[in-house]
């Protein structure tokens, strides 16, 4: 059962926290302000009105025509505060009812059981109450929107140094040596993601000195077989002709394809190759290298153009494609030449999925059935001479007739050589174009 994920940025999470403590903030505010308004407005109410009753109850005609509409005995008297007042104590009571607002009641003893009391509704206050209710919910609107514009700057910032220290790992990942998370994120502010960035920078300095020792020891070691391999295919040809002469040769001349192999492999990793570049027609270029690489091929000119390219490295990555094809893949071999595009396709069983996903890695084949033969050489050599090219390398397998492709069933492989239309200078970089406007 598929898990269900909700993709969210750190920017909307700070903001959704910060309006929710505030909204939780405001509403607790709001609820203690609230109550202690209406108490404290309820208790002035029930002086005011006592006061009121004790100042009828002191004037001479209180016990038999009382002023201001007090009574005495009046049947409405809440029972509670009517025993209270018959029991020679005085009081107050509030009288809550549900449509109307609160009654406040105040009531004295007159003696011979008499009960002076009076009554008024808490509309004045409860109007303030509800004045008071808008003001607080429109503070607490207030501070939630407040809150949230906060959360979004703040979130903001956050986010975006996050999304440069990603880029630019991103860019450390595909292999630009030269950057450095740390000064990607830069800003004055220091905070965690500048530990996660110097942590990057780290890990990438320690992976790239381990780089570079492999890298260093690959082309010693290349280097150092070159010489006893040479003089080991100088002695094989100094064998009588026969059967074990000639395995020896095959093995020899291997072995020295593969050191030669490894030793370039070794200087397109150093990133220190150059492309010497010249301008050639695409199409009329691929067309004879082919017919001279592999004549049984077939070459389709869809569109030529003229291109700035290295012609040596250019037919280094053909040749090699078409090896690869040949090698692993099945004829028909098709050479299509379309613009700044050079597609070499086969018709065998595709390219591993691992390939696909990851790209070519020496030592590994492009095929699934090594069968004993190949060192995984060729695409890397390709891929890395385009590189050098400023080009683009891609690998794709063709979905078989009638069906989606699937693992290990594929119609063919497609190896497509995309040009660069501006080439890179003699420095290994690319030249500024001046947009027009």
């Amino acid at each position: 059962m598929r898990r269900f994920t909700l993709r969210t940025g750190i920017r909307w999470k700070i903001t959704l926290a910060i309006a929710a403590v505030g909204a939780l903030t405001a509403l607790a505010l709001s609820l203690v302000v609230h109550s202690a308004a209406r108490v404290s407005m309820l208790e002035s109410a029930r002086d005011s009105e006592l006061e009121r009753v004790q100042y009828i109850a002191r004037t001479p005609d209180a016990g038999r025509k009382p002023i201001w509409g007090a009574k005495i005995n009046d049947p409405e008297l809440p029972t509670e505060l009517r025993e209270k007042a018959r029991s020679g104590r005085r009081g107050t009571y509030i009288q809550e009812t549900p449509k109307r607002a609160p009654e406040v009641w105040a009531a004295v003893p007159l003696g011979n059981g008499q009960v002076l009391s009076m009554h008024h509704q808490f509309r004045e206050s409860a109007n303030m109450v509800r004045d008071l209710d808008r003001a607080l919910v429109v503070g607490s609107l207030a501070v939630v929107i407040g809150g949230s514009a906060l959360g979004v700057l703040i979130g903001g910032q956050i986010s975006r140094r996050l999304r440069k220290a990603a880029a630019a790992a991103q860019r450390v990942a595909h292999g630009d040596p030269e950057v450095r998370v740390r000064d990607a994120v830069g800003g004055v502010v220091r905070d965690e993601t500048d530990d996660l960035a110097r942590a990057v920078d780290a890990m990438a300095d320690a992976l790239q000195q381990r780089l570079e020792a492999e890298r260093r020891v690959t082309a010693d070691i290349a280097h150092e077989l070159r010489t006893p391999v040479t003089g080991l295919l100088t002695a094989a040809e100094l064998l009588p002709p026969g059967r074990p002469t000639e395995l020896v040769r095959d093995r020899a001349q291997a072995m020295r394809a593969l050191v030669e192999d490894v030793l370039e492999v070794a200087r397109l990793d150093s990133a220190s190759e150059r492309a010497e570049l010249q301008d050639v027609a695409l199409g009329e270029f691929v067309s004879r290298r082919v017919s001279a690489l592999m004549p049984e091929a077939s070459v389709r000119v869809v569109a030529d153009e003229i291109v700035s390219t290295d012609p040596r490295r250019l037919e280094r990555i053909l040749g090699n494609l078409l090896a690869n094809a040949a090698r692993y893949g099945q004829a028909p071999i098709q050479v299509d030449i379309e613009g700044r595009v050079v597609r070499v396709r086969d018709h065998g069983p595709g390219f591993p999925e691992a390939l696909l996903r990851e790209g070519p890695s020496r030592f590994r084949t492009g095929s699934t059935d090594r069968a004993g033969v190949g060192h995984g050489l060729g695409l890397t050599i390709a891929e890395g001479q385009a590189r050098v090219l400023g080009a683009r390398l891609t690998f794709r397998n063709v979905a078989p007739p009638g069906g989606a492709e699937t693992e290990g069933a594929a119609a063919g492989a497609v190896a497509v050589l995309w040009l660069p239309e501006h080439a890179p200078t003699a420095t290994g970089s690319f030249p500024i174009i001046q947009l027009p406007g």
